[in-house]
């Protein structure tokens, strides 16, 4: 099934247009990219022990894609609900889930409006598998934010990912796809990278290809918008090291927590 970019595709820089990016024949292929089986065994448990942490129980997963995320922590013991803005997406994740022996609770949703469709405060938000990159404004940028604020109880957190489009931009693409993109039959690359636009290219093994058109947001510019809507403490972690290199890491991974100590200066970014 033929995505649709038009005569200049680097042209198309739109928030909505991720909708149909995300078609039909592009989700069916996205579990061969993610390789479920592969990307459990990289990243442990590394956000189950993050939200027992924290004693949260209720998680919003806002970018549930097909699945993989909100299946381990529904498997894990949490009570989940699975928002995205691709009914394509939210289809593969039932079929995931009632293929595990779970009925996923799922809701159809534009981050901006999210509590306009989603009900209650959670204990967690997490937004995963580089998701924010699809909105290209700034102001949506925030909007989201400030919903997925909106969203947790007083002492929640927001847990979200990013690419390190910090070391694409500065230094150019490398990447070992250890970690979020893990199947051994797929290439992910970036086909065109300015300040302004990361389009990537996937082919997968029968030789189908398909592009997404995503913002190339900064590590520093995000954690400053995640600061500016209210997050007080943020902890970066890199390919899930505190400990990492800029230059060597894939993905940042951002735990935001809403907690507000009022004797404690936010941190400089």
């Amino acid at each position: 099934m033929e995505q649709k970019f038009g005569d200049n595709p680097v042209e198309v820089r739109d928030t909505e247009h991720y909708k149909d990016e995300y078609n039909e024949g592009f989700v069916d292929k996205w579990d061969e990219l993610i390789n479920w089986d592969s990307r459990a065994e990289s990243e442990g448990n590394f956000f189950i022990d993050a939200l027992r942490q924290r004693g949260a129980k209720k998680v919003l997963d806002v970018s549930t894609g097909t699945g993989f995320n909100s299946v381990r922590l529904v498997e894990a013991g949490f009570q989940v609900t699975c928002v995205d803005g691709s009914a394509e997406m939210l289809a593969k994740a039932f079929d995931n889930g009632w293929d595990r022996g779970h009925i996923l609770r799922v809701v159809q949703a534009d981050w901006r409006w999210l509590n306009r469709d989603i009900h209650g405060k959670y204990d967690a938000v997490i937004c995963l598998g580089n998701s924010l990159t699809h909105l290209f404004k700034e102001r949506d940028r925030r909007k989201a934010l400030a919903e997925f604020y909106a969203a947790l109880r007083h002492d929640g957190v927001l847990i979200l990912d990013q690419r390190n489009y910090d070391a694409i931009l500065d230094e150019g693409f490398s990447s070992k796809h250890k970690h979020y993109y893990c199947g051994d039959t797929v290439s992910a690359e970036p086909e065109y990278v300015d300040d302004g636009l990361a389009r990537f290219r996937y082919e997968f093994s029968d030789n189908s290809v398909y592009h997404l058109n995503m913002f190339p947001l900064r590590k520093d510019y995000t954690r400053k918008l995640m600061h500016e809507v209210g997050f007080q403490k943020i902890t970066t972690y890199g390919d899930f090291d505190p400990n990492y290199n800029p230059s060597d890491v894939d993905f940042y991974l951002h735990i935001a927590e809403k907690y507000y100590d009022e004797n404690e200066e936010p941190e400089e970014d």
